[in-house]
């Protein structure tokens, strides 16, 4: 399978500090790759560089064999859509006006509405549940339904390549899995490649094909959840001691961190344990 985007000794930040350094990594055509790593290891600056948002200050980003500079921003965006962790919807907007502002990039000076724009905004709706939202305004959304709503703007976008930055961010956990059951739907039936940061590892061993681990602003594992998901890695990426077992639905690893002295239960545990409880009669 060829590769559709690669970073190639990427090195990225803010504010004057290096977040990202040495980044190399492929991303494969029609793949459902998971980025995963501890809080602030550079998973979002790496997922903004790969879509332009943050400059590379050394190495490159190449989107289907191209330096991702080189592209036009219209042109860009109707290649690779990306969902932030965090976004600002102008004040009053109703959802469904906000989804089809996914259709810009399809759209010239003077275009008008077509078929084509309705069935997306259509589609991107149906897909992330969020139909019967769609004549109320985004700012009275809860914080799950808006993650919804934002995904079907990026949706709308229609664009092959999806960057999708903590998604079930806001999710319960019903919405989480019918999120990751659509990603896998749109890797299977529509081509899409998409890139996803999540922090549960048991859903990106379950759902990825492949898992890019990240530490300190490097990759130190890459490869199949079954070859990259291992108590070594854990411990040594995260600091937790675990096991690794089977998923009993899928066979993919499953990470059971180990329990503490005083997280034991059964016939192990202390028969009484402590009772914190003041009382009424005493």
């Amino acid at each position: 399978m060829s590769t559709l985007l690669r970073t190639d000794e990427l090195r990225v930040g803010y504010d004057g500090r290096v977040v990202c350094d040495g980044v190399t990594m492929d991303i494969v055509a029609g793949s459902l790759t998971a980025i995963i790593g501890p809080n602030a290891c550079g998973k979002s600056t790496l997922l903004r560089a790969m879509a332009r948002i943050l400059p590379a200050s050394a190495g490159s980003v190449l989107l289907d064999g191209r330096d991702i500079a080189a592209f036009r921003t219209k042109e860009l965006a109707r290649t690779l859509g990306l969902l932030p962790q965090t976004s600002a919807a102008p004040e009053g907007i109703r959802v469904a006006d906000l989804v089809a502002r996914g259709r810009h990039p399809h759209q010239r000076v003077f275009d008008r509405w077509s078929h084509t724009d309705e069935h997306a905004v259509r589609r991107a709706l149906e897909v992330t549940g969020t139909t019967d939202l769609s004549g109320q305004l985004v700012d009275e959304l809860s914080g799950g339904q808006r993650q919804r709503v934002w995904l079907a703007m990026v949706l709308a976008q229609d664009t092959p390549l999806l960057l999708l930055d903590e998604p079930t961010t806001f999710l319960d956990i019903a919405h989480q899995y019918g999120l990751l059951d659509l990603f896998r739907r749109l890797r299977d039936d529509d081509a899409k490649t998409i890139v996803v940061v999540l922090h549960d590892l048991n859903q990106a061993a379950r759902y990825a094909d492949s898992l890019i681990v990240m530490k300190e602003g490097r990759v130190v594992a890459a490869g199949a959840p079954s070859d990259v998901i291992t108590a070594e890695m854990v411990a040594h990426v995260y600091g937790l001691p675990c096991r690794i077992l089977s998923d009993p639905e899928t066979g993919t690893p499953m990470v059971v961190p180990l329990a503490s002295p005083g997280d034991r239960t059964g016939p192990d545990a202390s028969r009484e344990p402590r009772r914190a409880i003041t009382r009424l009669d005493a």
